[in-house]
């Protein structure tokens, strides 16, 4: 008889960003998962290091924002940009420009800046809390999905870095956050096609410095007429410099140059004359090629997976690779996570590349442009004008120009996934004619916006989009406009979803017997949380009057959408207002584990608005739902 192997729900290769947010995840929502590391110890020193406001807004939506913020990292609100002088004289301001801008409606409006170790170290010590540890160092020998074992179909072998000791197991899923050098990639045949031959070589140093430099402790963009540097201030006084070596305009270009620290300095303080600069300590140092690439596949039978580096390369400028592979694993441990749990049908599972390759072509096209003009010789400000004027002034810095229009993207909040069975369109399979009401702001595939508001059980102003924890739950909002107008509607909405057939009832919790009266979040559903907002003061809302018991059972998901917003200054109801809700009429906003608007529905009596979100969910659910659920018992 075979010996049995050890068995996995994820077997997780790297414990960088991607991995480690993947198992976080994952071994919070009950999944026994297996995280190993080539590296004895967690990064000590360089690699990524900015945290975009998007990223932010998520890891405070897992609990994980305070832990981050503990280690005080520095906060850019503004980028500075530097040109060089006339005549050679140096180099001078020539403006700022917010770092996330007013435009975008973001909770953090600033980029985090801190050492990639200790925000590993947070997620590390959650995953240790769940009952997971990274195994380190251990490496991948080999993987085969050869489904000897229906359950687990995909055999991982492991060895041990220093002694050669080894192990195999077996998991229902593989995933590679290996980075650029990728074993399983490679093992797979997955090619990474390059948009861009390496055109710019940078070197890259962390460190202390003493300098009369006025905006040291901000982010900065500087050319100057012998070469180009970006500044990023770091957490414990620490600076770290990207500093361009070699371009392909230079005569004797060698993409595979090297130069030692000394020189790398030495072109330093040339290039920020007339101020100078001398270091204290250098803690990191490395020199590295300018390249953009993407991985052709990102799985190729859906139980083998790649993200983060793995999937694509490119400049750390804009401060996106950590950011893109958060939202990778995000995106994939949701949708294991429904399927693993019987909630929806395997097919879902390819959305993760048609959703996230998406983005990280949008990613690579950006930074392509943005790396190319970063490293182009800039002229003086005088030929440009200063940053912060109007195009109307005259010609204008085309790189500024890049940075400003692009700010959305880089900040998180510009991610758009295209329409499929999680993002309604006019294409949905589901038809009914209360998708989309008139006057919706909402765009389904996008971040849904931030709202104030007050909950009702104690009165305190919250952050309606924070109230559900990433928990791998479809996050309903009911917004109930105006108690008096909708109340026979809010009172079907809620019978309808207590019908057998309903997409809601249909996977109630099997243990809800037993389920703890202090459950906040999933008191009937491990795949819903449903909040009620209405378009009232709080002193005038009574729960248990206001809401049929399954609505009422959410209590401290109940609130009063009465907290003004500079952004709509008129309106009564901000938080509808934002939505493009009417307040006399209401709506439902399904928004995904994710974050993501899925689809927006209008509230009405009878059984429509329950109707259209069967319609909905049927589309990928595992089971039988609504209209077809009952036909199937006929």
């Amino acid at each position: 008889m075979p010996e049995s192997k050890e068995t996995y729900d994820a077997v997780i290769i790297g414990a960088g960003p991607v991995g480690l947010l993947l198992a976080v995840c994952l071994a919070r929502w009950g999944y026994k998962i297996k995280n190993v590391d080539n590296r004895e110890i967690p990064t000590l020193t360089g690699r990524a290091d900015g945290i975009q406001p998007r990223s932010l807004h998520l890891l405070r939506n897992m609990g994980l924002k305070r832990q981050i913020m503990a280690h005080e990292p520095a906060k850019v609100y503004e980028v500075a940009f530097w040109d060089p002088l006339p005549g050679g004289k140096g180099i001078h301001r020539t403006g700022n420009w917010a770092s996330c801008p007013k435009f975008i409606d973001a909770r953090y409006p600033f980029t985090t800046l801190l050492h990639q170790g200790l925000i590993e170290r947070v997620f590390i010590n959650d995953l240790h809390k769940n009952g997971a540890d990274v195994q380190r160092p251990w490496t991948i020998t080999g993987f085969n999905n050869d489904g000897h074992d229906e359950h687990y179909p995909v055999e991982v072998t492991l060895k041990h870095v220093q002694t050669n000791e080894r192990e195999t197991v077996r998991t229902k899923y593989l995933f590679s956050g290996e980075g650029a050098r990728s074993f399983i990639r490679d093992q797979l045949g997955v090619k990474i096609r390059h948009k861009d031959p390496i055109s710019h070589v940078w070197g890259v140093m962390d460190g202390i410095v003493r300098t009369d430099f006025p905006d040291v402790k901000t982010k900065c963009t500087i050319h100057s007429d012998h070469g180009s540097i970006m500044i990023i201030p770091r957490e414990n006084d620490m600076v770290r410099l990207y500093i361009q070596i070699a371009s392909s305009t230079d005569k004797d270009f060698n993409p595979r140059k090297r130069a030692t620290l000394e020189e790398v300095q030495a072109s330093a303080k040339m290039i920020l004359q007339p101020y100078y600069i001398d270091w204290d300590r250098v803690e990191w140092y490395s020199v590295y090629p300018i390249g953009q690439g993407i991985a052709e596949k990102y799985t190729i039978d859906h139980r083998v997976f790649l993200g983060g580096d793995c999937c694509h390369t490119h400049s750390p400028k804009a401060g996106q690779g950590m950011n893109t592979a958060f939202h990778d694993a995000l995106n994939l441990a949701w949708k294991i996570h429904l399927v693993e749990g019987g909630f929806a049908k395997r097919s879902i599972l390819h959305t993760y590349e048609t959703e996230r390759k998406s983005i990280a072509e949008d990613l690579l096209n950006f930074d392509a442009k943005y790396a190319a003009l970063f490293s182009r010789r800039k002229p003086s400000a005088g030929e440009v004008g200063a940053a912060n004027e109007s195009k109307e002034a005259g010609e204008v810095n085309e790189f500024v120009e890049v940075f400003k229009s692009s700010a959305e993207f880089t900040s998180g909040y510009g991610i758009a996934y295209g329409p499929n069975q999680f993002n309604w369109s006019p294409d949905h399979s589901a038809q009914s004619h209360l998708f989309n009401p008139k006057g919706n702001a909402l765009r389904t595939g996008r971040i849904m916006p931030p709202a104030n508001v007050t909950r009702v059980v104690d009165a305190n102003k919250v952050q309606l989009e924070q109230e559900i924890p990433l928990n791998g739950s479809f996050r309903i909002f009911l917004f109930a406009g105006v108690p008096s107008t909708t109340q026979r509607a809010v009172a079907d909405f809620a019978a309808n979803l207590e019908k057998q057939s309903s997409f809601y009832s249909s996977f109630q919790r099997k243990d809800i017997a037993a389920v703890s009266y202090h459950e906040r979040h999933n008191p009937h559903s491990r795949f819903f949380t449903i909040c009620t907002t209405f378009a009232a003061p709080r002193a005038q809302l009574e729960i248990a009057k206001l809401l049929p018991p399954i609505l009422a059972r959410y209590s401290d998901h109940v609130y009063a959408d009465d907290v003004w917003d500079p952004r709509f200054p008129d309106a009564k109801a901000a938080a509808h207002a934002k939505m493009g809700l009417d307040v006399g009429m209401g709506g439902v906003v399904v928004v995904r584990p994710d974050g993501h608007v899925a689809c927006v529905i209008s509230l009405v009596e009878g059984g429509g608005t329950v109707d259209a979100l069967n319609e909905y969910f049927g589309a990928f659910v595992a089971k039988k739902i609504g209209k077809s659920k009952m036909q199937a018992h006929l």
